[in-house]
């Protein structure tokens, strides 16, 4: 993998019955990757709209977890571990929500040139589930070419 790839995460939530449809959400953008201690790190920027500033973004992949980290305009450290929750207190320019992440599967595979990690989980904000919920990250090196998902 070089340093330079472009990342692709999309999700889906699933709401309670009576709810609306989950609708898909897909962000691309450049970021950096390198490889430490046998994890997968990767670092790209997000900007939100409506706030001046951007969010830092570090994604730390490994076999078994996903980590996510935020840090500017809104700030969470979410850990993604399969079979187990983990809470954590999500801070946005709106106020803070305690977000509790149950993982019930968590995937990682990985090429020369490509890691693709997917993971199914409960989402609860304020300790009241709100949407089950499925993420997929795409990560491919700028140099590889072809960047859609595979």
């Amino acid at each position: 993998m070089t340093k330079d790839v472009l990342v692709t995460i999309s999700g889906l939530q699933f709401m309670p019955e009576g709810k609306e449809p989950p609708e898909p959400v897909e962000v691309t953008c450049p970021g950096t990757y390198y490889k430490k201690n046998g994890k997968h790190y990767v670092m790209y920027e997000e900007i939100i709209e409506g706030f001046s500033g951007v969010t830092k973004n570090t994604l730390k992949l490994q076999p078994d977890s996903l980590d996510i980290m935020k840090r500017g305009v809104s700030n969470v450290h979410m850990v993604f571990e399969k079979n187990k929750k983990n809470m954590t207190c999500y801070n946005m320019p709106f106020g803070s929500l305690m977000m509790g992440i149950d993982a019930k599967g968590v995937n990682v595979e990985e090429s020369e040139d490509h890691i693709r990690a997917s993971v199914s989980y409960e989402l609860e904000m304020n300790y009241e589930k709100m949407a089950d919920c499925e993420i997929c990250i795409d990560i491919r090196s700028k140099e590889a070419g072809n960047f859609q998902l595979a």
